[in-house]
């Protein structure tokens, strides 16, 4: 192992598994002036970029009629801790394809399901 990576798996958070079609609870800690609060983003995971301390994962969830999108650095410190909700049978790595989608068309299979 090289120096880099010794000193990148120090950084390295403990994360739940999570893949493509995975509902999550994202509890990131937001700042506001002085104070520090928790703020619940939940949704669907499109997509996952791997890479050491250099992975991140993308969220969706639709917000009052509009889809929003937030891409999360995997071992951030402002991210508190990730819940997974729901697992969905998906047959690809990335759910770009969503984005075009609304309503019942945009629903995710269960896993437990065939």
């Amino acid at each position: 192992m090289g120096a880099i990576e010794t000193i990148e798996k120090r950084q390295l958070a403990e994360r739940p598994a999570m893949k493509s079609g995975d509902t999550v609870r994202v509890h990131v800690k937001v700042r506001e002036g002085d104070k520090e609060r928790i703020q619940i983003f939940e949704g669907l995971v499109i997509g996952l970029h791997r890479g050491g301390t250099r992975a991140s994962f993308t969220v969706r969830k639709v917000s009052f009629g509009q889809g929003v999108e937030r891409i999360f650095p995997l071992h951030s410190p402002t991210i508190q801790k990730v819940e997974v909700v729901r697992t969905a049978k998906v047959r690809r790595a990335k759910l770009y394809y969503l984005r075009e989608l609304k309503g019942k068309a945009a629903r995710m299979k269960d896993a437990g399901r065939s």
